[in-house]
């Protein structure tokens, strides 16, 4: 019989790995899914559905991202201040040229699990517009999504 795993919470820091994407051409959906996979630690073997693996993930030239057809007027975008008439709605191509970052952000946290692990995971994510990252230190290792 097989038996699960647990890491303790040093075993599991110390393990901290992190991955880097480049999003030039890349279409966003099989962009993101990848990325959620990695976040939620599916590429590791001590995985487990509800713990955190500590996987951090860099996205690079967000504003570079593709998608198919229709969709950069087609898809849209919406958000509400709370207040009455405070719905703004803005197309693929608006909110690309306002905030790349957005978009990855959005689509990879539809994709976490919902809750305080999946708010938890998200905080792993950093996406930049342009090829530069402050992560250097970390050495990160490059994952090629086609």
């Amino acid at each position: 019989m097989n038996k699960t795993i647990f890491l303790t919470k040093t075993q599991k820091e110390n393990n901290y790995k992190w991955f880097l994407f480049d999003a030039d051409s890349k279409t966003l959906g099989r962009l993101s899914t990848e990325i959620s996979r990695v976040l939620l630690g599916k590429n590791d073997p001590h995985y487990n559905p509800s713990q955190n693996i500590y996987h951090g993930v860099i996205v690079i030239n967000a504003e570079k991202v593709a998608i198919t057809g229709k969709k950069p007027n087609d898809k849209f975008y919406y958000r509400h201040s709370g207040r009455p008439g405070g719905l703004t709605i803005e197309t693929f191509r608006e909110l690309q040229n306002r905030i790349p970052s957005r978009i990855i952000e959005k689509s990879v946290k539809g994709m976490l699990p919902k809750g305080s692990l999946g708010r938890q995971l998200f905080t792993k994510l950093k996406v930049y517009k342009g090829s530069f990252h402050p992560h250097q230190a970390q050495n990160p290792q490059q994952i090629k999504v086609y």
